[in-house]
């Protein structure tokens, strides 16, 4: 004997499909659904596929920009500001992707201390607390897509690869700290 389907049975029935799918798309991204998720807008997936080297010195070339039209023209000088790219070739924003690329990558293999996602996480979360010049950083933000993903691999990745890297070769340095042979 067969039941009727009532519409109650029906509804726990999509109710069920439904979850078990969000579940799949949970696992299959490594990521909550934003109505799981608690402030979603400032987070930092690492699941991401990476940027390419030419990204990276594309999003550089974007932070410059900022920087430099916030930059200040000395009153003295006679001569308009010059365009970033008469003061800052392509092979200077290679070279700045590239050094912060291998300071990152000496921190993994040198000293076995790789940037992790949490830090880069707080990393933008302290560049934003703490910041003297917000309205440059709501700009370097857009300029990066508002992507937290990029911003994290191209702001922040930067900056904590410079000091750590800076730290750890001043614990070298240190006469104290350095073993004794």
């Amino acid at each position: 004997m067969k039941t009727k389907p009532t519409p109650e049975s029906a509804f726990f029935s999509l109710r069920a499909l439904l979850i078990t799918l969000v579940c799949a798309a949970c696992i299959l991204t490594g990521t909550l659904p934003a109505f799981v998720r608690s402030d979603t807008s400032n987070s930092f997936h690492p699941a991401r596929a990476g940027l390419t080297f030419a990204e990276r010195v594309a999003y550089q070339r974007a932070i410059e920009e900022v920087y430099w039209r916030h930059r200040i023209w000395p009153n003295g000088r006679s001569d308009p500001k010059p365009s970033l790219d008469a003061v800052m070739s392509q092979a200077q924003l290679e070279n700045k992707v590239t050094d912060y690329l291998r300071k990152s990558q000496a921190l993994e293999d040198y000293w076995q201390r790789p940037i992790t996602a949490q830090q880069l996480q707080a990393e933008m979360d302290r560049m934003a607390q703490h910041t003297k010049s917000p309205e440059v950083l709501r700009e370097l933000f857009e300029a990066l897509g508002n992507d937290p993903f990029v911003i994290a691999e191209c702001l922040a990745r930067p900056s904590l690869a410079d000091r750590f890297v800076n730290n750890f070769q001043g614990l070298r340095r240190h006469p104290r700290l350095e073993p004794h042979l």
